[in-house]
This record gives structure tokens, sequence and C-alpha cells, in this order.
């Protein structure tokens, strides 16, 4: 189906992630003009720059940093035009499993930072560019989390982050944008289990994908495949034009509760 996203620039921040890159690979095909967003490992970025041509433009910016937020967006004004669509995707999952009591201030604050601080300054960025550009058909797509949903023992901190930009942040600016843009729409999309190329490389545990399967109605993980297209149908005002301040969960059917026991999931499916 047609998405009608030719030409539209659209921002999509944290590109270098498997998420991101698959974004930025379905916009470009779209035909839309994507600035690709990196802060750290620029290498990847600017090889997908490479693999897409004149369809992704590489830009890079520190988004817990106010003024590195700006200029990155002026230099996609002065390069590509005002953005159009953000796609908020940046984000970071610590991995080591710290319980609550054991958590310290440090950790809370640079998890908060990166994980809701970023999508605060990127959407303010993106608000201010409307306002100033007379943007006529903007939206935004958050990049939310299961964990914003269910809670994740040992990762509070980045449940806390993804639910406040889910919930609080989307919802609220889902109004505010149509004070700027009366057709301007704001959703989330929440991914689930993600197979992504890096997890694939550093290899997978089985018990761990086993478990994880015994909480998903398809009984399989999904693909960033499955989460660009997510965001390509809300960031479309052509496929959903008339859906705003909504949370489109991508995870299978996860509830965040075992449906199936250990020998209904086949050890063999991902």
């Amino acid at each position: 189906m047609e998405s009608k996203l030719s030409d539209r620039v659209v921002l999509v921040t944290g590109a270098s992630g498997g998420i991101g890159g698959e974004l930025v690979r379905a916009f470009a095909m779209e035909g839309a003009r994507v600035a690709a967003h990196y802060n750290e490992h620029g290498d990847t970025v600017h090889a997908l720059a490479n693999e897409l041509g004149s369809a992704c433009v590489p830009v890079s910016a520190d988004l817990t940093r106010e003024d590195d937020v700006e200029r990155m967006f002026a230099e996609i004004e002065t390069g590509l035009g005002p953005v159009e669509i953000l796609i908020a995707n940046a984000g970071f999952w610590p991995t080591a499993h710290v319980p609550l009591h054991e958590m310290s201030l440090e950790q809370w604050n640079d998890t908060l930072a990166v994980n809701l601080t970023s999508v605060f300054l990127s959407a303010r960025a993106f608000f201010r560019g409307i306002a100033r550009h007379q943007v006529a058909d903007p939206a935004a797509v958050l990049i939310g989390s299961t964990a914003g949903i269910f809670g994740e023992s040992g990762h509070a901190d980045y449940a806390a982050a993804k639910a406040g930009a889910i919930y609080g942040l989307a919802r609220t600016l889902k109004n505010e944008i149509c004070l700027l843009a009366p057709r301007g729409r704001v959703n989330v999309v929440c991914p689930g289990w993600t197979l992504t190329a890096k997890k694939l490389q550093s290899g997978l545990d089985p018990a761990a994908l086993q478990r994880a399967k015994q909480t998903i109605a398809l009984r399989k993980i999904g693909r960033t495949h499955d989460m660009a297209m997510a965001v390509v149908y809300l960031a479309s005002s052509h496929l959903s034009g008339h859906v705003s301040g909504q949370i489109l969960t991508v995870s299978g059917g996860m509830e965040g509760r075992v449906l199936y026991r250990p020998e209904e999931i086949d050890p063999a499916a991902t």
C-alpha cells in the first residue's frame, strides 16, 4: 500500500542500532529523505549512507545536550529542510541486572537522561521547527518498550524512563502538536523481544529464548522488520491519519506472564 512518504524529511534517532538501521532503510524505501542520527558508532551509520545513497544523510549529536540537539536540527534544516517526521528511537538498555535497592543514583540519572531526556529535547526541537516553518502535516513516533508497560525486574530505571515517554510524554504531546499543526500526530511503538544482528552475533541464550517465548502468544521473537513496518504505518498520514496518542505494542501478543509450558515451545523456532 502506498504510504505517500516520498520526499518527506524524516529524522531517525539512534540509527546505528539494529532497529534504527532498519527504520532508516524502510523510510528510504518509501522515498523519504532520511537524516540518520548517531552519537557513537558513526561508522555503522556512514556505511548505511553509502548503501542507501542520497536518501540517507548521517547526522551526529549527543541527545542529552540541548545545544547539540539544536545544532543537529539546524544542520538538518540547512541540508534537507525542516524535519517533518520525528522517529525518537535512540535509547540504551543497561545490560547489568541491578535491583532497585542496589542501584546508584548515577545509574538512575544516566538511564533517564539517555531514554527520556533525549526524547524531550528531540521533541522540543521538532516542535519548535514545526512552529517556525509551519510544517503542515507533522508526525512523531516514539519508540518505547514493553518494559515500560509491564515493568522489568532489575531494570527499574529503564522501565521508568520508557513508561514516562510512552504514557505521560506522548499523550501530552499528541495534544500539544495540534496547537502548532491541526493535523499533527504523535504515537508510540513498543517493541517486545526483538532479534537484531548484534544479538545474533553475540550469541543467543537458548534458555532465555525459551522463557521469552513462553510469554508470547505467537511463540516467536520479533524481527527489526516487524518494528519498522509498524513505525512506517504510524508515520504516514495517508495510512494512519486519524490515529494519534496510541501505543502500538509489537510483541507477538506478549502479556507479561507465562502463556505456555516449556514443552509447548519449539526450541528450533525463533
